[in-house]
């Protein structure tokens, strides 16, 4: 854990991705990013939908991202304030969200039936029978994959520590 906590450190200077992919430059805040937001599963996080166009992310969540630098896909970071590594990315394919994801472990975001960051693998797991696994890096995913999407769920020693929500095939591991 000690790595995930080295890696963050780096975020929140401004040289990297809170999920460990690439360098975000020039971030900055956007008063719009929601400080608690909702997954719902296979639909969107934060209220933003795998599909969604760039255009129509800036309009929901501002201009004051930063950009991944070294990213395979254009990838933007909306932090809640400069510094601080909470927040949500997006992943763009052909201008249109193909992936959405929590930054950090931000706190208050929650399943509309009240799964919340920090809560117990094992709570997770209850509420969402029968998900896959998949061994990261720096946390694991348990994963439902559905037709349309990937509804996934990032564990750190144990605990719910945030969401991702992709296109199928999309990268889990970040």
């Amino acid at each position: 854990m000690l790595a995930v906590a080295a890696v963050i450190v780096t975020v929140a200077a401004g040289a990297g991705s809170a999920a460990g992919a690439g360098a975000a430059a020039g971030a900055t805040p956007a008063a719009t990013v929601p400080l608690h937001g909702v997954l719902v599963p296979g639909a969107s996080l934060g209220g933003v939908r795998l599909g969604m166009t760039a255009a129509r992310v800036r309009t929901l969540l501002g201009a004051g991202f930063g950009r991944c630098a070294d990213c395979a896909w254009e990838t933007w970071y909306y932090n809640f304030k400069p510094f601080s590594p909470e927040g949500i990315g997006v992943e763009l394919q052909h201008g249109r969200v193909s992936a959405v994801f929590t930054l950090w472990s931000p706190q208050g975001w929650r399943t509309p039936s009240g799964l919340t960051v920090g809560d117990p693998e094992a709570r997770v797991r209850a509420a969402f029978p029968g998900l896959g696994f998949r061994a990261c890096t720096a946390y694991d995913v348990l994963v439902r994959d559905e037709p349309g999407s990937s509804t996934a769920f990032m564990i750190v020693q144990g605990k719910l520590w945030g969401f991702i929500l992709a296109a199928p095939r999309a990268l889990l591991c970040r």
